[in-house]
C-alpha cells in the first residue's frame, strides 16, 4: 500500500505479498504445463470401457511411450476455448442451477424462512446454537451455502449477545453451520456434483457415507461452538475479541428482511419436493447433469410463479443468479485447458504414471490423505469449488484407479479438502465478507477457529480411512 510523501520526509512504500488471481495462477499452470511438454517424455496408458459401469479405465501396467508432441504457442490459447468446450455441460449446469436459485432467493423465501426459524430460537439458550448450526448446514449440503449466510450474520451476532456470548458467537452459528453443510456435501450440485460427474459416477452416490460423516462434521462444530460460547458467558475476558466487546454496543442490527408469509411457506414446499424430486431421478432412472438441470429448471419456474414474481422479474432474477458464479463457472473451462495442453502434449499420463509409481508401495490409507492434503493447500489458490474439482479430478481419478482405491473416495479426498480450509483461507470472499460484517478481525478469527478445523480435518481423514476400508463406492 503506497504512502503519501512530502518534501520533508519520505516514507519507503512497503510491499505486502498478495496472492494472485485465481485466473492467473490457472494461465501459469496453462503456461507451464506446456513448457513441460518439451521437457518429460511422452506416454499413454491404454483406456477401456467397462461394460458394467460404463466408465472409461485407465488400464494398469499399459503404460508406454510415445512420439513427442510439444505444445506451441498458439496452442496454448486455443486451450482454452477447447477447455471451455469439453466443460460446456458442467459450465452450463453451474449457470442454469445458480440462475434458479437466484430466483428462489428473489422470492424472498429462503431469507424468510430462515429469519423466521433463527429468531424463533430468541430467548432459548440452549436451543440457539445447535438449532441455528443446523439450520444453516441444509443450506450448505443442498445449494452450497456460502456468501448467502452473510445477510444472518447481524442477527446471530445480535441474538448472541442478548444472551451473554459474543460477536464470535453469533458469526460461528450462522457461517459454521452453513460450513458443517458444505463438508458434508450430499447433494450439493457445484462440488460433489460437479466432480463425480467428472469422475463418471452417478450424481450424489455414496449419501448414506456422506450423511454419517456430516453428523460428525456438525456436532462436533456445535460443540466447539458452544464450549466456546459458554467460556465467554461465565468469563467475558475469555473472548478473542474481548477488547472488541466492551466498546461495542449490544444493540440488535436492523435488517430488512421479509416476514414469512404463504406464498414463502408454498416455495419451501416447491423447493422439498423439487429436491426429492432430484434424487428419487438420480436413483431411480440414472439421471445426470442434463436430466438434473433440467428437474432443476421446472423447480426455479414454478417457485418464481408461487412467489409471485412476474414474469419479468423471474427471469431477471435467473441472470442475476447466473451472473453471481461467473468467477465459478467460466474458470471450470480455464481448468480443463491444463488437462487439454496436459493431453495435447501427452504428458498427463507421464506424470499420472510418475505419481502411481512413487507412492503406489504405500497403503491405501496414507495415498488418501496424501489426495486429501493436496486439495487443502490447492484450495488457498483456487478457492472455488468447482474449479478446483475440475483441475484435480482428471489427475486424481486415473490415480485412484491404478491404485486400485474408489473413485468415489476420490471424489471424497476432494471434497473434504476443499471444505475444511474454506474458513480460514484469506482468499475466501465468502469468509472476508462474514467477518468484514461481524467486525472481527481475521487474526481473532482464526485464534478461534483453528483447532475446530484441526478436529474438521482429523474427522476426514477418519473417514477417509473407513471409506477405504469399508469401500465406498
Amino acid at each position: 500500500m503506497a504512502t503519501q510523501h512530502s518534501s520533508e520526509q519520505t516514507t519507503p512504500a512497503k510491499k505486502r505479498f498478495s496472492v494472485p488471481h485465481t485466473y492467473a495462477i490457472l494461465f501459469i499452470i496453462i503456461i507451464l504445463a506446456a513448457l513441460a511438454s518439451y521437457v518429460l517424455p511422452t506416454g499413454e496408458f491404454e483406456r477401456v470401457k467397462d461394460a458394467a459401469s460404463g466408465k472409461t479405465i485407465v488400464v494398469n501396467g499399459s503404460y508406454h511411450e510415445v512420439e513427442s508432441s510439444p505444445v506451441g504457442f498458439f496452442d496454448i490459447f486455443k486451450a482454452i476455448p477447447d477447455g471451455m468446450q469439453k466443460g460446456s455441460q458442467i459450465i452450463f449446469y453451474i449457470f442454469i442451477v445458480s440462475g434458479v436459485f437466484g430466483i428462489i432467493r428473489q422470492t424472498g423465501a429462503i431469507e424468510a424462512g430462515i429469519n423466521k426459524g433463527v429468531r424463533h430460537l430468541e430467548g432459548r439458550e440452549k436451543l440457539l446454537i445447535p438449532a441455528s448450526m443446523f439450520l444453516f448446514s441444509i443450506g450448505g449440503f443442498t445449494m452450497g451455502m456460502a456468501e448467502e449466510s452473510i445477510i444472518f450474520v447481524p442477527i446471530g451476532i445480535a441474538l448472541a449477545r442478548a444472551m451473554g456470548f459474543d460477536a464470535v458467537t453469533g458469526t460461528a452459528m450462522i457461517t459454521m453451520g452453513a460450513a458443517s453443510g458444505f463438508m458434508g456435501g450430499m447433494l450439493n450440485p457445484f462440488t460433489v456434483g460437479v466432480a463425480q460427474s467428472l469422475a463418471q459416477l452417478p450424481l450424489f452416490s455414496g449419501l448414506a457415507f456422506r450423511t454419517v460423516v456430516y453428523v460428525f462434521v456438525l456436532g462436533f462444530a456445535i460443540w466447539y461452538v458452544m464450549r466456546y460460547a459458554y467460556r465467554v458467558k461465565a468469563d467475558p475476558t475469555k473472548s478473542v475479541i474481548y477488547a472488541i466487546e466492551k466498546q461495542t454496543s449490544t444493540e440488535n442490527v436492523a435488517v430488512d428482511i421479509p416476514d414469512l408469509n404463504a406464498r414463502h411457506k408454498l416455495v419451501f414446499l416447491v423447493m422439498v419436493c423439487g429436491l426429492a424430486m432430484n434424487v428419487y431421478g438420480v436413483f431411480k432412472y440414472e439421471w445426470f447433469l442434463t436430466e438434473l438441470t433440467a428437474s432443476f429448471l421446472i423447480m426455479g419456474l414454478v417457485a418464481g410463479i408461487v412467489g409471485g414474481l412476474s414474469i419479468n422479474s423471474l427471469f431477471d432474477s435467473f441472470v442475476a443468479g447466473a451472473k453471481a458464479v461467473t468467477f465459478g463457472a467460466l474458470i471450470v473451462g480455464f481448468a480443463r485447458a491444463i488437462t487439454v495442453v496436459l493431453e495435447d502434449g501427452k504428458i498427463i499420463d507421464t506424470m499420472i504414471n510418475g505419481l502411481t509409481s512413487a507412492i503406489g508401495h504405500l497403503p491405501d490409507a496414507v495415498n488418501v490423505i496424501a489426495m486429501f492434503l493436496i486439495q487443502a493447500v490447492l484450495n488457498l489458490f483456487i478457492s472455488s469449488g468447482s474449479g478446483q474439482a475440475a483441475t484435480t479430478m482428471p489427475i486424481m481419478v486415473p490415480i485412484s484407479d491404478l491404485l486400485g482405491i474408489q473413485r468415489q473416495i476420490a471424489v471424497l479426498a476432494f471434497q473434504y479438502g476443499d471444505a475444511v480450509t474454506n474458513s480460514i483461507i484469506p482468499t475466501s470472499s465468502a469468509l472476508m465478507g462474514y467477518l468484514a460484517v461481524a467486525g472481527i478481525p481475521y487474526e481473532k478469527w482464526v485464534k478461534f477457529i483453528w483447532k475446530m478445523l484441526v478436529g474438521w480435518a482429523v474427522i476426514a481423514c477418519v473417514a477417509l480411512i473407513v471409506a477405504v476400508i469399508i469401500g465406498v463406492s
